[in-house]
C-alpha cells in the first residue's frame, strides 16, 4: 500500500498538466515511451507501459486519431504493428516536459534530492528482483 501511495502522490502533482493537455495517464505513459524509443512494436510498448493490449488498442486508436502518433505494419512480420510518436505528439511532450521539470523538482525539494534518487534506484532494484533486468511488467492495467 505504500508503494501504491507514493505512486498516486507524485501523479496527483502531474494529473492537473496531463489534463490540461487532453491526456489520460495512461496516455501520457505511451507518449513519454515513444519519446524514448522513437518506435516500438505495439507489444513491446504495452509490456514497456504497464498496459493490457486490448487497452493500449484503444490508447493507440485515440492518439492516432489525434494525430500524435502514427502506426504501420512490421514490414517483416505483417501481424505486427509499429507504433511511432509524431511531430505533434513530441510538440505535446515537449508542452508537458517544464510541468514535469517543475514537478520532479518540488518533489526533490520536499523530499530531498539524494533521497528521491535513492528511492528511484531502490524501485529499480526492486523491479529487476522481482521480474528481471529488462524490467518489463506483463498483463498490468490501470485503465
Amino acid at each position: 500500500m505504500a508503494l501504491l501511495r507514493a505512486r498516486e502522490a507524485v501523479m496527483r502533482q502531474l494529473r492537473p498538466a496531463l489534463r490540461s493537455h487532453g491526456l489520460t495517464e495512461q496516455q501520457w505513459r505511451v507518449l513519454c515511451q515513444l519519446v524514448a524509443s522513437e518506435q516500438m512494436a505495439a507489444s513491446e510498448l504495452a509490456a514497456a507501459t504497464c498496459l493490457r493490449a486490448s487497452s493500449l488498442s484503444r490508447i493507440i486508436k485515440d492518439l492516432e486519431t489525434r494525430g500524435y502518433i502514427s502506426r504501420r505494419a512490421h514490414m517483416e512480420d505483417l501481424r505486427r504493428t509499429l507504433v511511432s510518436i509524431t511531430p505533434r505528439g513530441r510538440g505535446t511532450m515537449n508542452a508537458l516536459a517544464p510541468t514535469a521539470t517543475s514537478v520532479y523538482e518540488d518533489i526533490a525539494e520536499k523530499f530531498g534530492l539524494e533521497r528521491l534518487e535513492n528511492m528511484i534506484d531502490l524501485s529499480v532494484d526492486l523491479v529487476t528482483a522481482l521480474i528481471g533486468p529488462n524490467g518489463i511488467l506483463d498483463g498490468l492495467d490501470e485503465d
